[in-house]
């Protein structure tokens, strides 16, 4: 009796001890799976930082890239407000003699008809394509308002009412920029009329100027441009991205 008490007290133990074993090799693979989750875990974090690390030094080197390529377009274009007033004080020496050019530029108005199913639209193409209103009737009514004009005084340049320009394209696309810009000049100086225009050849922005054919406020630009009480003006522009943009100021 006292045998067989023994025999199974030795088999609880042996029973106990298998069962302690198990736990601890469990417990044993168990550590090793966290610690190999938690290696894979950090391996997988690892990636995702090298992952953005590389997506920012793309980002940083495209920023570059386009900063290269404005500072060239910049430096290009830096002498437009130069030719612009040369132009426009050329056209209002002699306005008449400005109504042959712009007569001579209706060849270069054509129709776009790519898409079939929209109104063909008038475009004046001429190193830029720019969307014109009416064409040529708006054409032969600017050449007509100069040949019966008299000649004007040149403007003058004048640094103090030139409009700061725009850091990025948000502030392109803002319609309020400019006007506020306006506004903090006309704190400590005169503006009387200010526009701003989006072609960057000069010839071409000065004959289209002078046209005017505008879908909204046309005429306007014509008129600033040959006030004969204006005096001064004021031309500021920038390359930001593709968009090319030029503010332009008057005053008495």
């Amino acid at each position: 009796m006292g045998c067989q008490c023994a025999n199974q007290k030795e088999e609880i133990n042996n029973e106990l001890t298998k069962n302690e074993d198990n736990i601890e090799e469990v417990e044993k693979n168990k550590n090793v799976e966290q610690k190999n989750e938690i290696f894979k875990s950090s391996n997988q974090e690892e990636e995702n930082q090298e992952q953005i690390k590389e997506s920012n030094n793309e980002n940083q080197r495209e920023e570059e890239y386009n900063e290269k390529i404005n500072e060239v377009k910049n430096t290009k274009y830096a002498d437009y407000p130069e030719k612009m007033l040369e132009l426009i004080n050329k056209i209002r020496e002699d306005p008449a003699s400005y109504a042959d050019i712009i007569e001579d530029s209706i060849q270069n108005i054509i129709q776009n008809q790519d898409d079939e199913e929209r109104k063909p639209k008038i475009i004046y193409k001429k190193k830029v394509k720019v969307a014109l209103t009416r064409g040529e009737p708006a054409f032969r009514e600017a050449a007509e308002i100069l040949r019966n004009m008299e000649s004007l005084p040149p403007l003058e340049f004048k640094n103090d009412i030139c409009v700061p320009l725009p850091d990025n394209e948000d502030e392109i696309k803002d319609s309020s920029y400019l006007r506020e810009q306006v506004n903090i000049l006309r704190e400590t100086t005169n503006i009387d009329v200010f526009f701003k225009d989006l072609i960057k050849i000069p010839d071409v922005s000065a004959l289209l100027m002078i046209v005017d054919d505008g879908e909204k406020n046309a005429g306007r630009k014509r008129n600033a441009v040959l006030n004969k009480n204006f005096k001064y003006i004021g031309i500021n522009c920038k390359f930001i991205g593709k968009t090319f943009i030029a503010y332009f100021t008057f005053s008495k």
